[in-house]
C-alpha cells in the first residue's frame, strides 16, 4: 500500500511517500480503509524524537494516530464491526511504527467507535485524539461540574476548541485564552475569550474575581504559574503540555484510547454539542506540508490529511 514513513528522526524532510508494509489484521482488530487522518502536534514531536525516552520507534515509522475510514476486514474475533461500517479511531500503540497516514491501518477494537453520522470524514478524523484529550481531562481528571468556571488555554486550537465545547456542555462557564483574531470563534463555540500574553492574570481576574475552579492547560511553561495564581481555594489544574504541573498540585495527562469514551464523543457530535472545525486539508502526498503548518502554531481547529480513492460502483 501507499503511505508516509520516516526511517530516522528529523524535520519534515525525513517524511517519504511511497510503498509501505501492508498491515496485518489481528484477532481483535479491523482493517480500516483510510479516508482522512488528523495532524496533531504529537506527530511531529514523535518524528523529531522528542518521545524517544518513552516510546520505542520501529523504523520505518508510519506516523499518525487519528483516523476516519471504512472497515474492509474485521479480525476473526471481531463481532462489533462489519465490512462497510464507517469508523473513527485513536489508533495509538505504546511504540511508533504502524500509524494512520497510509491507505490502510489495522486498528484494535479498543481504539474505535462508529463515525458520527453528521460529520464528514474530514471532520470526523479530527475528533478522536483531540476530543478524547479534552473529554478525559475535563471529565476524569478535573471532574468539571455544572456551575463551575473553567479556564482553557489556547481555546481556538484543536484540543482547546473541543474542550471549550465539552466544558460548556457539562454546564460550566468557560473562559478561553486566544489571540484577538480568534475571539469571535471562541465566543461562537461557547467560551468567553481573553487575550493571552502579559496581563493575562488581570484580564481573567476581571472576569472571574473569585478565581476559577479548574484550569485546562495546553501550553505549559509560564502559563502554569499564571494559572496556579488564578485558581479558587479548592481549584484544580491539569496540563497536557508540561509535566511540571505536578509541582503546582496539578495532574499531567495523556489521552488514552478508550472505545467507551470515544463513543460518548460520537454521541455529543451527533447531538450537535460538539463540532470539529477543519482549518485546512492536505492530500496524503503533502503530509510533510501539513506537519510544517502544524509546527507554525496558531491553527484554528484541525489540520487534516485525506486519502483519495477512485469512485466505486
Amino acid at each position: 500500500m501507499k503511505g508516509i514513513s520516516y526511517s530516522r528522526y528529523g524535520g519534515p524532510d525525513v517524511l517519504e511517500y511511497g510503498e509501505v508494509k501492508d498491515p496485518k489484521v489481528g484477532p481483535d482488530s479491523v482493517l480500516v480503509k483510510v479516508r482522512a487522518a488528523a495532524v496533531n502536534p504529537v506527530d511531529w514531536k514523535c518524528r523529531e524524537g522528542a518521545l524517544h525516552g518513552v516510546m520505542d520507534a520501529v523504523f520505518p515509522v508510519v506516523p499518525g494516530w487519528d483516523v476516519s475510514g471504512v472497515v474492509v476486514q474485521p479480525g476473526p474475533a471481531v463481532t462489533e464491526f462489519a465490512v462497510g461500517d464507517e469508523v473513527i479511531g485513536y489508533v495509538r500503540e505504546d511504540f511508533l511504527s504502524r500509524g494512520t497516514f497510509a491507505e490502510y491501518v489495522a486498528a484494535p477494537l479498543r481504539t474505535l467507535a462508529r463515525k458520527p453520522r453528521n460529520l464528514s470524514f474530514e471532520e470526523a478524523a479530527g475528533l478522536p485524539l483531540a476530543g478524547l484529550t479534552a473529554y478525559q481531562v475535563l471529565v476524569h481528571a478535573l471532574e468539571v461540574k455544572r456551575g463551575e468556571t473553567v479556564l482553557v488555554h489556547a481555546a481556538a486550537g484543536g484540543v482547546g476548541s473541543l474542550a471549550v465545547q465539552i466544558a460548556a456542555h457539562l454546564g460550566a462557564r468557560v473562559v478561553g485564552t486566544a489571540s484577538e483574531r480568534n475571539h469571535g470563534f471562541v465566543r461562537d463555540i461557547g467560551g468567553e475569550p481573553v487575550s493571552h500574553g502579559p496581563g493575562l492574570a488581570e484580564r481573567v481576574r476581571g472576569l472571574v474575581p473569585e478565581g476559577v475552579d479548574a484550569v485546562f492547560d495546553t501550553v505549559g511553561g509560564e502559563a502554569l504559574t499564571v494559572s496556579a495564581n488564578l485558581l479558587a481555594p479548592e481549584g484544580r489544574m491539569a496540563s497536557i503540555a508540561d509535566p511540571d504541573v505536578v509541582d503546582f498540585g496539578g495532574r499531567y495527562c495523556w489521552a488514552r484510547p478508550d472505545a467507551a469514551d470515544l463513543g460518548k464523543l460520537v454521541a455529543l457530535a451527533e447531538q450537535g454539542a460538539v463540532a470539529v472545525h477543519v482549518a485546512e486539508t492536505f492530500p496524503l502526498t503533502r503530509t510533510a506540508d501539513a506537519q510544517r503548518r502544524s509546527q507554525e502554531g496558531h491553527t484554528r481547529g484541525k489540520l487534516i490529511v485525506t486519502v483519495e480513492w477512485p469512485e466505486e460502483g
